[in-house]
């Protein structure tokens, strides 16, 4: 199946509809409905660590496809599930999979599971991802943590009205 049959292109209005409290709120009550504890983290597995999935005690699976806004991730292997229950005795939501920019989704769908996180209680996010590095002391495989990020997208999740409710309109991100 081609990336192109799958995602269906989205009104820009619709997009920046996202990011209001009532949409986060539908979209978290559905995961509410299905796993009711509070998580304490949210972990974001992309491209490498999705084998992680297999250390959770899982409690509740929930496709995208059934949480509203939520994209539908076109990568082959991201699974597309909401994993919710424990790993190593944390209450955890796991994303297996996530949406990228160059599937044609905007910043806003991308990052709207991330703010239905947080309305479900996560304090702390980790996101996964493939990346590489310059430093000729790294070798494949080594592990990397971001001290800090610059977007250089020419675009940001930030764009439309701002809801105090959600937060700083420009988020420390240090």
């Amino acid at each position: 199946m081609s990336v192109a049959s799958v995602v269906v292109p989205v009104a820009s209005d619709t997009r920046l509809a996202l990011h209001t409290v009532e949409a986060i709120e539908r979209s978290a009550s559905v995961v509410r409905a299905r796993f009711t504890e509070k998580p304490a983290a949210a972990i974001i597995l992309g491209t490498g660590l999705g084998r992680l999935a297999e250390e959770i005690e899982v409690s509740a699976a929930i496709e995208y496809a059934e949480i509203p806004g939520f994209p539908l991730s076109t990568v082959e292997s991201h699974a597309g599930r909401l994993l919710c229950g424990t790993l190593g005795g944390v209450c955890v939501m796991a994303m297996q999979g996530r949406f990228h920019r160059y599937e044609g989704y905007s910043l806003q769908e991308v990052t709207f599971p991330v703010r239905v996180l947080r309305a479900l209680g996560a304090d702390t996010l980790v996101v996964s991802n493939a990346g590489g590095g310059l430093n000729p002391l790294w070798s494949a495989g080594d592990l990397m943590l971001l001290a800090d990020h610059i977007n250089l997208l020419g675009d940001s999740p930030l764009i439309g009205p701002n809801d105090d409710r959600l937060g700083p309109r420009f988020p420390d991100l240090s």
